[in-house]
């Protein structure tokens, strides 16, 4: 069972219940595209799966038809008895919380999890930087996002989209496109389109974990904070020529160009005082 249009019209009629604008609220309500995610998921029986946002259920019902253990966390106080009513026979563990306060270790405990999610637009980049820095035991993602969100989250140097977050991204993990979901399955129907990331945590970070992280990310964020300048100017005050010339990046380029592997480099470099490999 998932739910159709004039169910989640339904649903909400009977319950009082209107979306928030607020919260980036958009119910998926059509059952096709939910068993699409599910599938594209690559989620059964014995996978642990936590879903962000589950709304009124729609895509629960069909992760949960998958066979896996799911949890599912909504924040909105209005949504979780209708939630509850829905999931919860089928097992589902439903779990009232914001998931940007939420005690990530205390909810998941040991082992891997995957996270599957229509994520807010207003939250989607920072929670998911956030977990891939605070969660490890969340091994891989499928989130439906804005689309441009998605585009900036699988971006790699040189793509128009490439930006702080890709490079975040791309040090934890490997990320792809994968498809995109009409604005016209959604209730309401949002202005935008949306898409389907999928974000496969590495094992070990693309970067030599000896670069400190802080480092790494501040002259990331200095960067592209003023990313049609080129890396001499808007790092100038950070980076010295002879660390540009250390760690093989051109101080003319533009933050763009640079791989998280490039990026790393010249952390290592600032940080042994441009005599990287002297």
């Amino acid at each position: 069972m998932t739910l159709s249009r004039p169910e989640v019209r339904r649903l909400l009629e009977e319950n009082g219940l209107r979306p928030s604008r607020a919260r980036g609220q958009n119910f998926v309500a059509d059952p096709n595209t939910v068993r699409r995610i599910a599938r594209l998921a690559a989620v059964g029986p014995g996978d642990r799966v936590i879903e962000i946002g589950a709304g009124l259920g729609s895509l629960t019902l069909a992760l949960a038809e998958t066979g896996a253990r799911v949890t599912a966390v909504e924040v909105d106080r209005g949504l979780v008895p209708v939630l509850r009513r829905l999931v919860e026979p089928v097992g589902v563990t439903v779990v009232e919380a914001d998931a940007m306060r939420l005690d990530w270790d205390a909810l998941l405990g040991g082992g891997r999890w995957v996270l599957v999610a229509n994520l807010p637009y207003n939250v989607a980049t920072p929670l998911v930087a956030d977990l891939l820095d605070r969660v490890p035991a969340i091994s891989r993602m499928l989130v439906m996002v804005q689309r441009e969100v998605a585009e900036r989250l699988a971006a790699v140097a040189g793509d128009d989209a490439y930006g702080a977050v890709s490079v975040k991204v791309a040090y934890w993990a490997r990320a792809t496109l994968a498809g995109l979901v009409p604005a016209s399955v959604f209730v309401p129907v949002p202005k935008v389109e949306s898409a389907l990331v999928r974000i496969e945590r590495r094992d070990v970070p693309a970067v030599d974990p000896d670069v400190d992280r802080e480092r790494l990310f501040g002259l990331v964020s200095a960067g592209f904070g003023q990313r049609r300048k080129m890396l001499r100017r808007s790092l100038g005050a950070l980076v010295t020529p002879e660390a540009f010339a250390a760690a093989a990046v051109d101080p003319q380029a533009r933050p763009e160009e640079l791989d998280v592997l490039a990026w790393g480099r010249l952390a290592a470099a600032v940080a042994a005082g441009g005599e990287l490999g002297s």
